[in-house]
């Protein structure tokens, strides 16, 4: 009962300083804009952690954050050899040749409107169709190593970048086309002078929603086949195991993967797009 009340008093304090920080007027600083998530991060895992113990929740059910963090430590080595497989093998891979396939596939159908009217319904189909049907057929074609992994991967990641980047491609005025008639600009110099400046905030969009879709692609795809590593493999071999602490572990691994990645074409995106008045400070 005592961690249970300490949970509490807990929070409130924190969430307290977190509203006192949000509210103050150096909130615009980017040490506030960095302090509020880091403490309402820590509160969730000190709460996690008084609540876990106070109740004395079975492992089984839900580890407490001090027990996946050791696992975690004592589990390096096998969690950076499933985080090779998965990520950088299945994922990375993937999400490069999906992307670049998008892009060329973008290009095409903006010039040819057959390819515009009847691809597109098509790409629609394809990405409403779920990832756990898609997954085993792609895995029994290209077999259980990271190949089949980034062919799911390109599937997943493919038709929203290629949505996004014909949107984009589209996204330029009547009146800034004729300027560029006026000029006679051919179709390539409008192109790569105009409508693909303009499409990038629509491009990047598509990017960075396919940084997430990658990863989980690619873990999703270890669950129908895969060798004796990775993080799907290992997260549907230890749940058998009832292993909650190393599922965790490898959830971790994910979630900081997913954080950087996305993060990483965020910054590519900044230095872009500076011009856009989406990254204008």
């Amino acid at each position: 009962m005592t961690l249970m009340l300490t949970a509490f008093v807990f929070w409130l304090a924190m969430w307290w300083l977190n509203t006192r920080i949000a509210a103050s007027r150096r909130h615009g600083t980017r040490a506030a804009r960095l302090a509020v998530p880091v403490i309402f991060g820590v509160t969730i895992l000190v709460v996690w952690e008084l609540v876990v113990r106070g109740l004395e929740v079975s492992p089984v059910i839900l580890p407490a954050p001090t027990a996946i963090a050791a696992k975690f430590a004592a589990e390096t080595g096998t969690l950076w050899l499933d985080f090779r497989q998965t990520a950088l093998k299945g994922a990375v891979s993937g999400y490069v040749i999906g992307c670049a396939a998008a892009l060329a596939a973008a290009l095409a159908i903006d010039r040819s409107p057959f390819l515009q009217r009847g691809l597109l319904p098509i790409g629609n189909f394809v990405a409403a169709l779920p990832i756990v049907g898609t997954a085993p057929i792609l895995v029994n074609w290209f077999g259980f190593d990271w190949q089949s992994k980034a062919a799911v991967v390109v599937v997943m990641v493919f038709f929203p970048v290629l949505v996004n980047t014909v949107q984009g491609l589209a996204d330029t005025t009547a009146m800034q086309r004729d300027l560029m008639r006026t000029y006679s600009a051919s179709y390539w110099q409008t192109l790569l002078k105009l409508r693909l400046p303009a499409a990038m905030p629509f491009i990047f969009n598509g990017l960075k929603i396919s940084t997430t879709l990658a990863l989980i692609g690619a873990i999703v795809a270890e669950y129908f086949g895969s060798p004796t590593r990775g993080m799907g493999f290992r997260i549907s071999t230890e749940v058998g195991r009832l292993g909650l602490d190393m599922v965790w572990a490898e959830i971790t691994v994910a979630a900081i993967a997913g954080s950087v990645f996305y993060g990483a074409v965020a910054a590519l995106e900044r230095g872009v797009t500076f011009w856009h008045p989406s990254q204008r400070g």
